[in-house]
């Protein structure tokens, strides 16, 4: 696994699939306490004719480095891994968290993403009452029991058990600071006011039963972007576990064929 030093931080990345000049690589952005492997249905799909680079955030996954505050601080890793990697302009993907990234990327530098797709993303967080209890007790509960909660919600009613099991494994695996240091950013990141300045061409794919961060705050999104389609489908918070070929084929389509 390859890794990139940034900022104190050891950043694990992926790069692969051709490197052909007439397609435009794509970035994938992992969320909160999640990993690059989030993507794997969608990397297996796209590797095979186009670039794709996924890395897992700082203090994610295989990468190392705490102490980050803010979303923007993110957003100056994966530009330092692009420039790395020598990447100019790129179709830039982000879930949840990883969506926020985009936005903010998008916004300081416009010229540089051809396309973006958020995948269970909001431009402002508002915080449900459930959300807000959550939030109340995590100085309350043990923090793998405050993560365990927030990870188990995020998912449709039905998913399996055993896999959810394996998600909350994954995500009590991040360290307590990166978390709850992330967990505050995400609660003060706000971009809403600015979504009409971004004039990239935007897909906008949602969990109709997504508790964590409901339809209607992305459908508030969306009203502001002055290119944005919008797909919604039936699952949670966790679209690309939950419904990795609908999620994949509603990229190809907007990377491939959307005008």
């Amino acid at each position: 696994m390859p890794q990139l030093e940034v900022a104190g931080a050891a950043l694990t990345y992926d790069d692969e699939g051709p490197r052909d000049a007439m397609l435009t690589p794509l970035v994938l952005v992992h969320g909160w306490t999640a990993n690059r492997h989030r993507w794997d249905h969608q990397v297996a799909h796209f590797r095979g004719g186009r670039r794709v680079i996924r890395l897992d955030l700082r203090g994610h996954g295989a990468s190392t480095g705490v102490g980050v505050r803010t979303i923007a601080e993110l957003a100056e890793d994966v530009l330092a891994l692009l420039g790395h990697l020598g990447v100019e302009r790129f179709v830039l993907v982000g879930h949840s968290m990883g969506g926020m990234i985009a936005q903010t990327i998008a916004l300081a530098h416009p010229e540089r993403v051809e396309r973006m797709v958020l995948v269970n993303s909001i431009g402002r967080m508002a915080y449900s009452r459930g959300r807000a209890l959550l939030m109340a007790a995590s100085a309350l509960v043990p923090f793998k029991l405050f993560v365990a909660a927030n990870i188990q919600r995020a998912f449709a009613p039905g998913y399996p058990r055993e896999e959810i099991r394996e998600h909350v494994r994954t995500s009590s695996g991040v360290p307590r600071e990166v978390v709850m240091t992330l967990y505050g950013a995400m609660r003060t990141f706000d971009l809403l006011d600015r979504a009409g300045e971004i004039r990239t061409p935007t897909l906008m794919v949602h969990g109709y039963h997504d508790v964590q961060l409901p339809v209607r705050q992305m459908l508030r999104m969306a009203k502001a972007y002055p290119d944005a389609v919008v797909r919604i489908l039936d699952a949670g918070h966790e679209l690309p576990v939950e419904k990795p070929a609908e999620l994949t084929a509603a990229l190809d389509w907007f990377v491939t064929e959307r005008p």
